[in-house]
This record gives C-alpha cells, structure tokens and sequence, in this order.
C-alpha cells in the first residue's frame, strides 16, 4: 500500500438498480439509469451543526453542543447523451411521493486503476435534473447534471472498494 494522494481525475460512479420502497411501475425505469462515465462529481461532504451554550456562573468558556447532522447533495456532471437515464431517474422521483431511492457509491482509483477509496451513499434521490447551456459561437461539449439528496454517506474501506470493481463491468 503506497501513501502517496490519489489524482482526482481518475473514478468511477455506481447507481444500484433501486430499493424496497419503490412501486413496480417504477422499478420499470430504473434500467435506464445511468452509471460511470461522468466528468465531475462534487459534493461528497457533511456538517455538524453546533449550538453554543454560555453556563451560567462559567465565564471562562462556552459549551458547543451537537444539534443536528446533515449531508450535502452530491452532484454528477456528464456530456449530454442520447439515452434518457438521468432524466428517468429524475421523472420517476416525481412520479411517487416515495420518490425512486438509489444506493450508489463514488469510487477514486489510483495511478494503477485500482480502487484506492470509495464512499458510499444511501437512500438517493434524485433531487435536480440541469440541462445544458448552449451557445451557437462555442465549440464546447454540452453538460447535464444531477443533484442527488442522500441520508448518508460511507467511508468503504480500501479491500471493499477493490471487490466492488468487478461488479461495476457487470454492468452496474
């Protein structure tokens, strides 16, 4: 195991085909979903908000005590392709007030395309469809993306990161 800083140019994303709260009109769609070749992902990250609370008589300091935990929206950016699996996912959210929840996972690899560390996050939806920008006088590729609200975020240890490699060439 080296211990040198994975590049951030090199990772994959995972979309697991869906969850138990998903009626089957629903679970129709989620083949078109989407995963892998994106060329952005931003957002994996959490606070801790912290309320301070003086003590009476203590004026020396002021307690910082947890109030609430939240995770911020993971958001995938890709070139616009012809097949519809980001945008389904995002209809299919709209249509059930369950909404179509999606495990997944970000995965960085290492110099030599192994998995070096991977985050998981649970629960998905898919919270925010953009479509491009579009600009007649540029020669530039046009973007879609997609914010994904999520109840939590996994640390996957290093050896589960590597084991989840040869499922993603099954087609996940």
């Amino acid at each position: 195991m080296t211990l040198d800083p994975l590049p951030k140019y090199r990772f994959l994303v995972t979309l697991d085909p869906g969850d138990a709260y998903l009626p089957p009109a629903q679970a129709l769609l989620l083949p078109l979903a989407a995963s892998g070749a994106f060329q952005e992902v931003t957002g994996l990250g959490a606070q801790l908000e912290v309320v301070s609370y003086p003590e009476g008589g203590r004026n020396d300091s002021v307690h910082q005590l947890p109030l609430r935990h939240s995770w911020n929206r993971i958001t995938l950016k890709r070139g616009v392709v012809r097949d519809p699996g980001l945008w389904a996912w995002y209809q299919a959210g709209l249509a059930d007030s369950l909404g179509a929840r999606r495990d997944g996972a970000v995965i960085v690899l290492g110099p030599d395309g192994v998995p070096g560390a991977a985050w998981a996050f649970h629960g998905g939806l898919a919270a925010k469809w953009s479509g491009p920008d579009l600009h007649a006088e540029q020669n530039a590729i046009a973007i879609e993306s997609l914010e994904i609200a999520h109840e939590g975020l996994t640390k996957v240890l290093q050896d589960a990161a590597a084991n989840a490699l040869p499922r993603l060439s099954q087609g996940r």
